[in-house]
């Protein structure tokens, strides 16, 4: 049971990020691989507030929600807007550029070696009976469910999330119908810096942060949306999900040396014999 609410709990944090992937693949047709640095960049901005400045925890988070929303729309702005009638490939590359870029801030601001950030429980143990439980992988669970029941409610009960459903469905029949496709999709790259921030968050009180963290985590997210099923809402989380749990469950039945190994043999086996993932993606032809 211990190892399957950590291995949940890691899993959640993978598909938060994957759900950062997801969104801009549907509303911007690209594949963002600064994902990953998202994350990374939300564990220091969290350790800047409150292990630096003191900050309370919570307001802390909603800082790094706010400036990792705000990073979103300037990345639009800068990195996609001018290219967004260029091909894939060059809007990748923009990507990976954005990626090195912040790992060169964060390595010039914070410096090269790991920090530790205690909060909000620090090294503590819960006992419930006969299981030993992380608290903070229990916040994970908890505060990954009500992120994605909030992206439910925003996608399906505001007018805001009806706007960006149908910029991510169909740009120019949105546009003609009077829709800013511009502030649609520099919100929905906001929405994905700010769930990677908030994974950031999650993830810096279970492990040291560090520049190279972002990268780890960006793959494995990669891979777990591949397996949930390329442009999948509900995909991205049990990729992730199932990620989490292939890693946790490999490092203690197997070798926690090769746990990386297995993530990717799960996403060669997906390829195989599932190859369109766990939520295969409808096609229609439009008339």
């Amino acid at each position: 049971m211990q190892l399957l609410i950590s291995g949940l709990a890691t899993g959640s944090i993978y598909g938060l990020v994957a759900l950062g992937f997801v969104l801009l693949v549907n509303a911007a047709d690209i594949i963002n691989f600064a994902q990953g640095e998202f994350v990374m960049l939300g564990a220091f901005l969290v350790f800047t507030f409150t292990g630096l400045w003191g900050l309370p925890f919570p307001v802390s988070v909603l800082l790094v929600m706010l400036v990792m929303g705000l990073f979103g729309m300037a990345m639009e702005r800068v990195a996609y807007r001018p290219l967004r009638n260029s091909n894939a490939v060059t809007i990748i590359v923009a990507t990976l550029g954005i990626s090195m870029f912040l790992q060169n801030v964060a390595l010039q601001a914070w410096g090269s070696m790991p920090e530790y950030f205690g909060e909000p429980f620090g090294r503590q143990m819960l006992t419930i009976g006969t299981l030993r439980l992380v608290p903070q992988h229990l916040l994970i669970l908890a505060v990954a469910g009500l992120l994605v029941a909030l992206q439910h409610w925003l996608f399906h009960h505001t007018r805001m999330g009806k706007l960006m459903r149908a910029t991510a469905q169909d740009k120019e029949t949105a546009r003609l119908m009077g829709v800013n496709i511009g502030l649609m999709t520099g919100l929905t790259f906001a929405l994905a810096a700010a769930l990677g921030g908030i994974a950031g968050v999650l993830l810096a009180p279970i492990y040291y942060i560090s520049v190279e963290m972002g990268v780890k985590v960006g793959i494995k997210a990669f891979v777990a949306t591949i397996i949930g099923g390329w442009g999948s809402i509900p995909g991205a989380l049990a990729g992730g999900l199932v990620v989490g749990l292939v890693e946790v469950l490999a490092a203690a039945y197997v070798s926690s040396l090769y746990k990386d190994v297995f993530a990717f043999l799960v996403l060669i086996l997906f390829l195989v014999v599932m190859p369109q993932g766990i939520f295969r993606e409808k096609v229609a032809q439009k008339a």
